[in-house]
C-alpha cells in the first residue's frame, strides 16, 4: 500500500474524531451557575462609614462640611495607623542661634570657577 493512502486514511479518521467529539460536547448539558453572594462586613457601633457614604452622596458640597471634613480625618487617621486624635504635623526641629545660616540654593547660573 501506499504511504499517501496510509496518511489520508489517518486524517480521515482524525477529523471523524474531532467532529464525533465536538458533537457529544454540545449535546451535553451545561450545569447552572450558582448564584454569586456578596457579604459585605459593616462593624456595628461605628458611624465612619455611614457618614463616609453621606458625604459621597454630597458631592462638592461636601468639600465645604465640616462634619465630612472630621470624617475623611479620621478616616486617614485609621488608615495610616496613626495614634491619638490630634493630626498635627511634627514640629520643626530647633534652630541652633550659633549656626551660620545655609545660603539658600538659586536656579541661576554659577560662574566658573578657576577661570
Amino acid at each position: 500500500m501506499d504511504t499517501k493512502l496510509f496518511a489520508r486514511i489517518g486524517a480521515g479518521a482524525f477529523v471523524a474524531i474531532a467532529l464525533t467529539m465536538s458533537v457529544l460536547q454540545l449535546r451535553e448539558e451545561r450545569p447552572e451557575p450558582l448564584p454569586e453572594v456578596i457579604t459585605v462586613f459593616e462593624p456595628d457601633g461605628d458611624p465612619l462609614p455611614a457618614q463616609l457614604r453621606a458625604c459621597a452622596a454630597m458631592g462638592e458640597l461636601a468639600l465645604s462640611s465640616p462634619d465630612c471634613r472630621a470624617a475623611w480625618a479620621e478616616k486617614r487617621r485609621r488608615f495610616l495607623g496613626q495614634e491619638g486624635e490630634a493630626s498635627e504635623p511634627a514640629s520643626e526641629p530647633a534652630v541652633d542661634s550659633n549656626a551660620a545660616p545655609t545660603p539658600a540654593p538659586s536656579s541661576a547660573p554659577q560662574p566658573a570657577k578657576g577661570l
